[in-house]
C-alpha cells in the first residue's frame, strides 16, 4: 500500500484540521525551547495566512485586468509593465533586506500565473463572441465553464 502524498492529504484538509504544534521535534528538545519555537512558528503561520489572503485579493484584481484586456482585445502580457514591476520589487526587496533575486523569482512566478489566467480569459471572451455562451468561473478557479452546447461539454478553457 502506498502512502498518500502531502498534496493529496492537503487537498482534503481544512484550516481547522491544522495542528500548530505539529513537529518532529516534540519530546526531543527541552520543553522551554519547544515552547519558544512554537511561539515563533505561530507568528510565521499568521504571516502565511496573510500572504494567502493577499495573493487571493491580488488575483481577484488581476482577473479584472484580464477581463478588461479581453474586452478590448489587448494582449495578455505587457512586457514593459512586467519589467518595471520586477525592477520595483527588487528595489523594495533591497530596502526590506529581502534577497532581491528571491523577490524576482517570486514575482516572475506570479506574473506567469497572471498571464496564464489572462490567456484563459481572452480565450473564453473569444468563445463568448463566437457562441454567445456566457462563461462562469470554474469551481477550481483555473478556467471557465460555458453553457451546454459549446461543443466541449461546456468548458471554455
Amino acid at each position: 500500500m502506498t502512502e498518500p502524498s502531502h498534496a493529496t492529504e492537503a487537498a482534503h484538509l481544512s484550516v481547522e484540521d491544522f495542528d500548530p504544534a505539529a513537529s518532529s521535534l516534540t519530546g526531543a528538545v527541552d520543553p522551554a525551547v519547544m515552547a519558544e519555537l512554537l511561539s515563533i512558528r505561530s507568528s510565521i503561520d499568521n504571516f502565511d495566512a496573510t500572504l494567502v489572503y493577499l495573493l487571493a485579493e491580488r488575483f481577484k484584481a488581476t482577473q479584472r485586468v484580464g477581463i478588461l484586456k479581453a474586452r478590448h482585445q489587448l494582449p495578455p502580457a505587457d512586457p514593459n509593465r512586467e519589467l518595471a514591476q520586477i525592477q520595483r520589487l527588487r528595489a523594495l526587496a533591497e530596502s526590506a533586506h529581502l534577497d532581491p533575486a528571491f523577490a524576482e523569482k517570486f514575482l516572475n512566478f506570479i506574473i506567469s500565473e497572471v498571464i496564464h489566467h489572462h490567456q484563459a480569459i481572452s480565450e473564453s471572451h473569444s468563445a463568448v463572441a463566437a457562441t454567445g455562451a456566457v462563461p462562469v468561473v470554474s469551481l477550481d478557479g483555473q478556467g471557465f465553464v460555458g453553457a451546454p452546447g459549446t461543443g466541449d461539454g461546456g468548458h471554455l478553457s
